[in-house]
């Protein structure tokens, strides 16, 4: 690892898109065996632009990964890994975006229930969040929401991350070791 502490606990890599954060956390969990990598989006088979970008992913990884398809059950997905792997969550966007339909008191329920699944994995858990709310503000209703809690959801789990990374621009950046709470949670 970068920082040569060993993997532990719940790690998150967030920044924009096309940034390498799905690249940095494939090196974090790189030195670890056996890794379960979940794929949390839709695999939107007709569209080629997508396809693509998941051909990159599955190319870069370990051949001895055990893949996982969540679909929106990401809590079911995490609760059937072995307690022995390491998991690499990849994303929570899809997670959220999967989600944007329900009320709000079951969106806080779901969130509650990822996070302590999350918490109660005996081997490190790496979560790539996409990190939004940097660009336009969503012209939708709906766009406005994931926004929210995207961002409400990428707070809640750095306040039980062992180790938080911002990727921007290829660049991977320690949040832990550079940065400070803000006040008010």
């Amino acid at each position: 690892m970068a920082d040569s502490q060993p993997l532990q606990g719940l790690v998150l890599v967030t920044g924009p898109s096309r940034g390498g954060k799905s690249r940095w956390a494939e090196h974090l969990v790189g030195p670890c065996s056996p890794v379960s990598y979940v794929a949390t989006s839709d695999p939107r088979p007709d569209d080629p632009a997508w396809q693509e970008r998941i051909r990159l992913h599955r190319d870069r990884r370990s051949a001895d990964w055990t893949v996982i398809e969540s679909g929106a059950d990401l809590v079911g997905a995490l609760n059937s890994i072995p307690r022995n792997h390491t998991v690499l969550v990849d994303a929570l966007g899809a997670f959220t975006a999967w989600h944007l339909e329900t009320s709000s008191d079951i969106w806080m329920q779901r969130q509650t229930d990822l996070i302590t699944s999350l918490q109660n994995r005996s081997q490190p858990v790496v979560v790539v969040i996409e990190e939004t709310g940097w660009g336009v503000v969503p012209a939708t209703a709906i766009g406005g929401r994931f926004r929210d809690r995207q961002g409400h959801l990428a707070q809640q789990l750095e306040t039980v991350a062992s180790k938080s990374w911002l990727v921007v621009q290829g660049r991977a950046l320690d949040l832990h070791a550079l940065g400070c709470s803000v006040p008010g949670r």
